[in-house]
Parts: C-alpha cells; sequence; structure tokens
C-alpha cells in the first residue's frame, strides 16, 4: 500500500512540474523574426544604375508587375494580396526601412523571404536595382 502512494505522489507532483513548465513557455514571447538583415557584405553593395527619371520610371513599372499586390499602390504593405499572407509585407514608406542601403534592399529583392519570393532568376539585376531606385521615391514626402 505504502509504494501504491509513493507511485501515486510521484506521479502528481511530476505531472505538476511538467504542466508548470508547460504554462511557462506558454507565455514566453517567441523570437523576433520580423527583422529580416542582409549579410554585411551585402550592406556594402551601391547601386551601379545612376537615379534618373528613366530609370525610377522603369522600376516603377517592374514594381507594378511584381510588388503591387502585397506591398500596394503606394508601396504601404496594404496590397489586395496582402491579408492572405501570414507576414505583413514591408511598408517602404517608413524610415526604418529607407534607413538600409540600397545593397542590403537589392539583396532582400534578390534572395527574398516568405513569404516574399526571390526574385534572381525572374528579374535582371539592372530591373532589382531599377526597383531599388523607385522604392527610395516611396520614403520622400
Amino acid at each position: 500500500m505504502q509504494i501504491s502512494k509513493i507511485k501515486l505522489s510521484t506521479f502528481i507532483v511530476t505531472s505538476v512540474v511538467i504542466g508548470g513548465i508547460s504554462l511557462l513557455f506558454a507565455f514566453i514571447p517567441a523570437p523576433d523574426n520580423k527583422t529580416w538583415t542582409a549579410p554585411a557584405t551585402a550592406d556594402k553593395e551601391t547601386n551601379p544604375i545612376v537615379s534618373s527619371a528613366a530609370a525610377i520610371e522603369a522600376g516603377k513599372t517592374v514594381y507594378k508587375s511584381k510588388c503591387i499586390d502585397c506591398h500596394g499602390p503606394k508601396g504601404k504593405g496594404d496590397g489586395p494580396k496582402s491579408a492572405d499572407l501570414d507576414k505583413n509585407p514591408q511598408d517602404f514608406t517608413k524610415a526604418e526601412f529607407q534607413r538600409q542601403s540600397d545593397g542590403s534592399i537589392f539583396w532582400k529583392i534578390t534572395e527574398g523571404r516568405k513569404p516574399m519570393p526571390a526574385f534572381k532568376n525572374e528579374l535582371s539585376k539592372d530591373q532589382r536595382w531599377q526597383v531599388v531606385l523607385y522604392l527610395r521615391t516611396l520614403g520622400k514626402k
């Protein structure tokens, strides 16, 4: 009889401890996966395309065909498909985005990160750099 009581009390104590630990982890916030940082090598790259009205317009054309559905017409991350995504698309008008280097933005366009696709095989390097130029215009007031 004593052995059964010991086993039962051990079971109860173990269950309470495991339950308590489970509850503790339920209230610990998940790691912040919102920050998307390009590697330092990308950060050092400079845009080889000279900023001009024609280059910006070319970037805008690419943006309208590849980016607008998620990022929206003004780059605020409010495109018609944005509500269907697991993560909110980047708001290109925010200072936080605009503080990034051109190389960092180019790298992100090139490599993608779910739900955003990689464009390295879909857009030429010039097109990706032109999009960077266009995205810079969205941050201006």
